[in-house]
This record gives structure tokens, C-alpha cells and sequence, in this order.
């Protein structure tokens, strides 16, 4: 059984994670020291919170050189909500307007703010907080043995704007909240997720198997 390392960088509710893992029986550690990257198989960025305070942890602790090469060297990655964001070139979010915070970098494109104006005169509630449902389009293994439009839990107020086209995809789901965005990424031995898998019930778990299992 390969194992499965959890991110500690203090921005996120990591024995949440850790305990869905279990629960599917996958062996799934909580790392401290970013020296320890070396002895999982398969490596777990959770986040909540602000992206350039997570940023300023990454950096300080040590981690992002470590993830770096980690998913270089072709091992699973999971991203998770914050997570997910953290892998693009950077985010709007704190950042000087026209400019972004500089991010991981590992994929490309960047985080942006939902529009609370709807164009029609309507608000759109930010953050987006809840089930939504989401579609993909590409035989991304993450959902195998689930249904489309299967319902997922969501908690943010930013979501990724991939730099992508129809030859190089990095989007491997969406969803709807006031327009499309993106739910899902994939791209080569990365995966991230905007929704919380380890708080989406029965879906959730499926695809933290899944993850688990590739």
C-alpha cells in the first residue's frame, strides 16, 4: 500500500483530511518537516485561509522546494480547495489591482475573485458556500465509478482561471456560480480540487479512493 502525505503549514484542517483517508483504508500520515516528503509515495496540499499567508508559510517552512520535487519526479499530487489555488502563477486576492501574488507556479493561469454582480441586477453571494454540482468532460480518474453532476461541498470566494486550450487541457471539471468555473484540474501526475472531498460525504470519499488508488 503506497502512502499518502498530508501538508502541515498551518493553514488548514488537516485530521479532517487525514481521517476520510482512513476511513477508506489508506494509509495517510500528517507531515511536519518538509524533509519527510521523501518517504510518501503520494503528497496532500490541503488549505484554507488567506493565499499569500499561505504562500509566506509554504516559504517559510520549507515545503515548496520539496513539492517541487516531488511532482517532478511523477508522483501523485493532491491539491485541496486553498490547495488548489496555490499550485497556479498567483491570485488577485491581497494582490495590488492588475497584479497577482506570486504562487507555486506549478500549473499555469491564476486565482480570481467571483463577480457578486450578475449583470442582470442580481447579487451573487460570495463566498460560494454549499453543494454544487459538478460536470467533466475528460476521463479523469479521480471520478471514476461516479455519476455526472454528482454533488460536491464548496467553500470559497476564488477560484482558478487555468491557461489552457483545447490541446492542452488543465480543467478536468466544472461547475456553475454565477457562470462556469473550474472544479477540477488534471494535468499528468497533478490533481486538485476546488470543492472539500474530505466533507463531501459518499462522492468525497470515492474520490479520495480513487486518488488513493492510482
Amino acid at each position: 500500500m503506497s502512502r499518502i502525505g498530508i501538508i502541515d503549514y498551518h493553514m488548514g484542517n488537516l485530521r479532517s483530511v487525514q481521517k476520510a483517508f482512513e476511513f477508506i483504508g489508506a494509509d495517510a500520515v500528517i507531515l511536519h518537516r518538509s524533509e519527510d516528503v521523501e518517504s510518501v509515495d503520494k503528497l496532500v496540499l490541503p488549505g484554507v485561509g488567506s493565499f499569500a499567508d499561505a504562500m509566506k508559510f509554504l516559504n517559510q517552512m520549507g515545503w515548496i522546494e520539496p513539492i517541487r520535487k516531488h511532482i517532478e519526479a511523477g508522483k501523485p499530487f493532491l491539491g485541496i480547495c486553498l490547495g488548489m489555488q496555490l499550485i497556479f502563477e498567483g491570485s488577485e486576492e491581497e494582490a495590488t489591482p492588475g497584479e497577482i501574488v506570486p504562487g507555486l507556479g506549478i500549473l499555469p493561469g491564476k486565482v480570481v475573485r467571483f463577480n457578486e454582480n450578475m449583470g442582470d441586477g442580481g447579487l451573487l453571494k460570495v463566498p460560494q458556500m454549499g453543494w454544487n454540482a459538478i460536470h467533466w468532460d475528460r476521463n479523469d480518474p479521480l471520478f471514476d465509478g461516479l455519476e455526472q453532476d454528482s454533488h460536491v461541498y464548496f467553500v470559497h470566494s476564488y477560484h482558478v482561471q487555468p491557461t489552457e486550450t483545447a490541446e492542452t487541457p488543465i480543467s478536468s471539471a466544472r461547475a456553475d456560480y454565477g457562470g462556469e468555473f473550474t472544479a477540477t484540474v488534471w494535468k499528468g501526475n497533478v490533481w486538485a480540487t476546488q470543492f472539500h472531498p474530505e466533507k463531501s460525504q459518499r462522492i468525497g470519499l470515492r474520490i479520495l479512493k480513487n486518488f488513493a488508488a492510482i
